[in-house]
């Protein structure tokens, strides 16, 4: 037999549309996390992120929730410095400093997160409708998102957090609430943009419907444009929460690093030289937000071809 009929025998490798995406997909993905990787800061900055993580998770078993209670802790010396038995001392009330970080990072963090959730869908939705549909539509949102952006921010946060109940589910609601004009903004600028490329005429020309395009076309391509925002997103979450902690407008049942700032602050740790009660709660904020702020930058970065052309 010749080799051209052992070539007709062969049956062609055909692929399925599902199996040809899927592998384009696991292709984007090696892709981007050997682009992630090379970036020594960014790498950095997740294994940061997973250490916070994997401590607000098994905050149960690194410290039991007992240290945060002042009734539990009548026995506790009171501004004992870190030592054997209390490796972050204790304050005031004589209450465990560690168990306060521990629990703390749990609550900051998932503020963090479901705020900056929450924000992007708000930003993202108003963003895509107004961009797409255009007229009336766009002018009446962007109405609305230029006079949320022209009241100050904090302030606008603190007067809604004041008026709501102090929980952590309003504190959420209101960072959402005052976060989301500039994502809106940032997406509808992108939309605009994608909505004029050809292969979008070419969906409608061809009796694509509304919900069609925004679905297969737009969203896709403004996703990255959201996830990179997203991780850029939760540092100001962060530190909004903080911030309404250290004024007193967070949850008083649960412990946060802003809440811990606020008491330390109260029970005068500065004037007393009690490092060990602010330092540590300090540290942990400043470390989560460098860390969301160096992977937002990297996936940012490695998302937009723009700005890896710029930096090659």
């Amino acid at each position: 037999m010749s080799d051209a009929d052992e070539t007709l025998d062969v049956a062609p490798t055909t692929f399925s549309p599902r199996a040809f995406r899927w592998q384009r997909r696991r292709a984007s993905a090696a892709d981007f996390w050997s682009r992630f990787r090379g970036d020594r800061l960014a790498l950095l900055g997740l294994i940061v992120l997973l250490v916070f993580i994997v401590m607000a998770i098994a905050a149960p078993w690194i410290s039991p929730k007992e240290g945060l209670s002042a009734v539990d802790s009548i026995d506790n010396p009171t501004w004992a410095p870190p030592g054997r038995g209390y490796p972050l001392g204790t304050d005031n009330l004589g209450r465990s400093v560690a168990a306060q970080f521990v629990w703390g990072s749990r609550v900051s963090l998932w503020v963090g997160l479901s705020a900056t959730v929450l924000t992007i869908a708000i930003g993202a939705a108003v963003g895509v409708t107004a961009g797409f549909f255009g007229r009336w539509t766009d002018a009446t949102l962007m109405r609305l998102t230029d006079w949320f952006l022209v009241i100050p921010f904090l302030p606008l946060a603190i007067v809604l957090a004041s008026v709501l109940d102090r929980s952590l589910r309003n504190v959420v609601l209101v960072i959402a609430i005052t976060s989301w004009p500039g994502t809106a903004r940032l997406v509808r600028a992108q939309v605009l943009t994608v909505k004029q490329r050809l292969y979008v005429d070419r969906a409608r020309a061809l009796g694509a419907n509304r919900a069609h395009v925004i679905r297969r076309h737009i969203l896709p391509n403004v996703a990255p444009l959201i996830l990179a925002n997203l991780t850029l997103a939760v540092p100001i979450s962060i530190l909004t929460e903080t911030t309404l902690a250290f004024l007193g407008l967070g949850d008083p049942t649960r412990a946060s690093w802003g809440k811990t700032l606020e008491e330390a602050f109260n029970a005068g740790a500065i004037s007393r030289n009690a490092w060990w009660y602010y330092v540590p709660a300090g540290a942990g904020i400043v470390m989560v937000v460098l860390a969301f702020t160096l992977v937002g930058r990297a996936i940012e970065e490695i998302l937009d071809p723009r700005l890896r052309e710029g930096g090659a």
